[in-house]
């Protein structure tokens, strides 16, 4: 299970069982493949919560390896800390690797 517990904010993310797609824990319980509804955690407890409906998603087989990811917050946006988090949830594209390869110079 990779988690990336960096960071204040955190989302729940796993991947549906039906067809594998990257989703989100929203606030009302549901999956989303929209990281802007995600339900953001801004304290531990409240991570412990939405890790734990997740949890509950993957028992009766909903989605897959539910887990936390560092996110940030600007304005509506809702961005993860990592690369590997933000292709999950934006795909690859050269932009991001180019953007995250620029701290390695």
């Amino acid at each position: 299970m990779a988690k990336n517990l960096t960071g204040t904010l955190q989302i729940v993310t796993a991947n549906r069982l039906r067809d594998g797609s990257v989703v989100f824990l929203t606030q009302t319980a549901e999956w989303t493949s929209d990281i802007r509804r995600a339900a953001v955690a801004r304290d531990a407890e409240s991570a412990t919560r939405l890790l734990g409906i997740g949890t509950v998603a993957a028992a009766e087989s909903r989605v897959v390896d539910p887990y936390l990811t560092a996110v940030t917050e600007e304005g509506d946006d809702i961005m993860p800390v990592s690369l590997r988090e933000r292709i999950r949830a934006q795909g690859l594209t050269f932009a991001a690797i180019s953007a995250d390869a620029t701290r390695y110079l």
